[in-house]
């Protein structure tokens, strides 16, 4: 937790404390309504008022500084019970105050609750077209059914606790998010393409790094969205997932594998909740969205004859809409190219083919995967040998790791 953030911490406590003194009549001074400096500590590339940074600590409070909130189960000596004015909740496991939007409006008023201005702020700040909701930062969230919005708990992101903490922040792997990151030690010189593909890919890396620029620079914001959708298709083994893996070493962008097993479902409306899930936790994180064996869920519409025609078809037509709409990269790959639905290819910016590695090719590729102890005198002569067998990258890897068991159980020559 850096400086800034415990001085932050540090006024809110005051504040805090302040403003239940001068509720419960312990002090003259009305603090009115109150706001915090906006802070720089938190990278969110919006910069924050007063009032929101004030609300963003009141959410923190549970995880940076608990006890603090202690001052909220000050009881209403009146009526024997805590007062209503504070809002709150009490977790099933954590025995702390648990703020609510309604805590935040008593403390933006300095506890005047009849400042209706404050609260109208407030249900603004935490509504849906507020950034904080929008990119996921700070939510209003499990209100009972039918229960005011603002009786609903405060809740950060993960993102935001891991900047406090200092910590990575990854998303858990589960139902919610059926997706992992992945990574490769390669290098992006370890990737063996044929030319073509390499000019390709260089204008895909050149849109992520520049599209802000390219699209300003000739007033293209009207006619050309945000983001870039591509399809890797070819034979298994070709290099289509490493790829995708080494484009987050040119861009410093994570890349993220989605997991198709655990989004399409049965069930009606399943499949859509658990894409939407992704797309939004991904929209504003600049990540890389890669869904390996695409045709899965990409996969051809067909005339609709049942209930279960019209289901997989409504699953198409909102994965079209989301793809459209999502202003990160998506990078789709498939073995066949035909089982992809024909609307997707008018929503693609590219279609790379990855063709079975050519003599030259594979020859490169066996040179730069054979260890080279196991290359002796007679190394190139084996090169030359084995590069004209039609294999693939994937092929070439299963050889290397058999022949290393191999070796690895041969007995050690007597020295």
């Amino acid at each position: 937790m850096n400086g800034t953030l415990k001085q932050q911490i540090d006024t809110f406590k005051h504040l805090l404390q302040a403003t239940i003194a001068n509720f419960i009549g312990q002090q003259e001074t009305v603090p009115g309504p109150i706001s915090i400096h906006g802070t720089e500590s938190f990278h969110l590339g919006h910069a924050l008022t007063g009032q929101e940074t004030l609300v963003l600590m009141l959410a923190l409070m549970p995880h940076t500084d608990p006890r603090a909130l202690d001052l909220f189960f000050i009881q209403n000596k009146d009526l024997d019970r805590p007062y209503t004015k504070f809002g709150g909740w009490k977790g099933t496991t954590h025995n702390e105050f648990l703020p609510t939007g309604e805590t935040a409006v008593f403390l933006l008023s300095g506890g005047n609750l009849d400042n209706t201005g404050i609260r109208q702020e407030v249900i603004r700040m935490l509504g849906e077209d507020h950034w904080f909701a929008k990119e996921k930062i700070l939510q209003c969230t499990e209100q009972g059914e039918s229960e005011p919005f603002l009786s609903g708990r405060l809740r950060v992101s993960e993102e935001i606790l891991a900047q406090v903490f200092g910590t990575k922040y990854e998303p858990e792997y589960t139902t919610l998010f059926p997706a992992k990151r992945i990574t490769t030690p390669l290098e992006w010189d370890d990737l063996v393409l044929p030319y073509y593909l390499h000019e390709e890919l260089d204008d895909i890396i050149c849109w992520i790094k520049e599209q802000g620029k390219i699209r300003e620079q000739w007033q293209l914001n009207k006619i050309i969205k945000q983001g870039y959708r591509c399809l890797f298709y070819g034979p298994p083994g070709t290099g289509k997932t490493l790829t995708a893996t080494l484009l987050r070493q040119q861009n410093n962008r994570e890349v993220y594998r989605i997991d198709l097993s655990m989004i399409v479902s049965k069930y009606i409306g399943e499949t859509e909740k658990n894409l939407a899930g992704i797309f939004d936790q991904a929209a504003h994180r600049n990540w890389i969205l890669f869904f390996d064996e695409a045709d899965a869920l990409f996969g051809q519409r067909t005339e609709t004859q049942s209930s279960n025609d019209r289901h997989a078809n409504q699953e198409i037509a909102y994965l079209l809409q989301r793809i459209e709409d999502f202003p990160g990269i998506v990078i789709l790959a498939t073995n066949l190219k035909e089982n992809i639905d024909e609307a997707f290819f008018r929503h693609f910016q590219s279609t790379l083919y990855f063709p079975m590695p050519d003599e030259s090719l594979r020859y490169q590729l066996w040179k730069q995967m054979i260890p080279p102890v196991w290359l002796d005198h007679d190394g190139e002569e084996l090169l030359h040998t084995i590069a004209p067998y039609a294999l693939t990258g994937g092929n070439m890897v299963n050889i290397i790791q058999t022949c290393a068991i191999r070796l690895h159980k041969q007995p050690t020559p007597p020295g």
